[in-house]
């Protein structure tokens, strides 16, 4: 879909250092060399217990058209370095042209319940290829599991209401607008006002009407009936315009005249004021008239902590217009995800495992062909553990925290799991079959359904364990002792 949004190449989608390097590989023989990086996240955004992945459908609709046009060809060769020459040489702009998508990915389907530290998608490949990929499959990636997560914390506040994403007019750009309303609705809305993601994804659209609507009439009523009129399948009225609690008893003279025409008054729209209050308020008049089926809708700048204190607070709310502070992650715009190589085979065909060293343990990143093995009981999902595939496991398992080596967790040979990185593509070839967008979303609350519930507060959530298999956290604590001891990379 990102390709018919721009009618584009998108191939250009990257920062200049991923073209600068690839020319090095290409230029020092290393282009095809195999190799694998694992795009993954460090936190969970929003102070919270779980994240969701989303972006994985724009991930494969950027991939089935990676190709180099020639109006991109023709820019790259015409970028220049710091003396004014060409950076790159026609030799390389060739290579381009005729470069096909050869990698092979992996990856958690979206809609799962992700944490810290898990390849999102594993991706395996000529290291020219790899390293092309990192900023676009970061971008698709990292804002989409970012507003999926946002939506998902609403939708446990609301419970059975209805969420309605309302953004795009506050969104980052047309891009930020389309691709906040698929993630939102995976997340757990119900629809989006944004036409153009319902056209290209099948979201249900709904929407009301504007200040300006009433303003631009004599009286709040003669308004609510001329649209009520002309649209009497659609009533959703603005009542705050003026004033709220007289904007209510109009509506109910409008939910009366269309009761007589056989149509129903749908809800009314706050957006302003004691949000508590007047929904109190309005359900009572609306009760008193009749209209126990007339939804309240609420807006203004609401997020999951203002949800979660109108409903402590006995607001009448049923429907929630969320703009603002979903579609932007308000109070975190960005989740973090991370692109390491983790491994590259030598000239004997053999695997050499790399990380990257920092003097921050959050930053070391792990080594090693991974995958995500999830146990289950009974009760629903218990842990997490990292595992590199290149190690058969066998028996029992043992998963290491990988900040405390003295927090550990075995599991029996016969226990119960899922793996959870499915194949994407095989040597550049879509294999995977993708759901379609209801699908997805039903997956998310199906995920979070077995995990304790205590992953899901807002404050100070519970924290799911996630751990290396013994092997890898041998592994890894070698690597990282070798090059603090000599700053050079083991041999295989």
């Amino acid at each position: 879909m990102i390709n018919q949004l721009y009618g584009t190449s998108l191939s250009l989608l990257t920062d200049l250092y991923q073209l600068t390097m690839a020319y090095g590989y290409w230029k020092a023989g290393k282009a095809e060399q195999e190799s694998v990086f694992n795009l993954y996240f460090r936190k969970h955004p929003f102070q919270g217990g779980f994240t969701i992945a989303c972006g994985l459908n724009s991930v494969i609709d950027y991939l089935r058209e990676f190709r180099f046009s020639e109006e991109d060809l023709a820019y790259v060769g015409s970028l220049t370095g710091s003396d004014g020459e060409h950076l790159f040489e026609p030799g390389f702009t060739d290579y381009l042209r005729n470069l096909e998508f050869q990698c092979s990915i992996d990856a958690i389907p979206e809609g799962t319940v992700v944490f810290p530290n898990e390849p999102l998608l594993r991706i395996q490949g000529p290291i020219l290829q790899c390293q092309l990929l990192e900023t676009p499959l970061l971008n698709l990636v990292n804002f989409q599991s970012l507003i999926a997560t946002k939506a998902a914390r609403m939708r446990l506040v609301a419970g059975e209401d209805s969420l309605l994403e309302f953004g795009l007019r506050r969104a980052q750009g047309p891009d930020g607008g389309v691709t906040a309303s698929r993630a939102a609705y995976i997340g757990g809305f119900d629809a989006t006002s944004n036409v153009l993601a319902g056209k290209l994804y099948g979201i249900p659209v709904r929407g009301t009407h504007a200040h300006s609507w009433v303003m631009s009439f004599e009286s709040e009523l003669e308004a609510f009936e001329t649209y009520a009129r002309f649209m009497p399948n659609n009533v959703t009225l603005l009542v705050d315009t003026y004033d709220s609690l007289v904007g209510v008893r109009h509506a109910i003279t409008v939910g009366n005249q269309l009761k007589e025409r056989g149509y129903q008054l749908g809800a009314i729209r706050l957006d302003s004021g004691d949000l508590a209050y007047l929904s109190i308020e309005a359900r009572k008049m609306l009760d008193e008239a009749g209209f126990e089926k007339t939804g309240i809708v609420a807006s203004n700048d609401l997020d999951e902590y203002i949800m979660d204190s109108l409903k402590i607070q006995g607001a009448k709310i049923n429907i929630w217009g969320i703009g603002t502070k979903l579609v932007t992650a308000y109070d975190q715009p960005a989740l973090g995800g991370v692109y390491k190589l983790a491994a590259i085979k030598n000239e004997s065909g053999e695997w050499d495992y790399t990380l990257k060293l920092s003097e921050q343990a959050i930053k070391i990143s792990t080594p090693g062909i991974q995958q995500v093995r999830r146990f289950k009981d009974a009760k629903g999902f218990v842990a997490d553990m990292i595992f590199n595939i290149e190690t058969p496991l066998a028996g029992k398992s043992t998963m290491i925290d990988p900040y405390d080596f003295t927090k550990n967790k075995s599991f029996p040979a016969s226990s119960e799991y899922e793996d959870l990185l499915v194949p994407i593509f095989e040597k550049g070839m879509l294999t995977y079959t993708l759901p379609d967008i209801h699908e997805t979303r039903k997956r998310v609350n199906s995920q979070l359904s077995h995990f304790y519930k205590g992953i899901k507060r807002f404050v100070n959530p519970h924290t799911y364990p996630v751990g290396l298999e013994k092997g890898l956290f041998d592994l890894k604590t070698e690597l990282v002792l070798r090059l603090r001891g000599d700053g050079h990379l083991p041999e295989a």
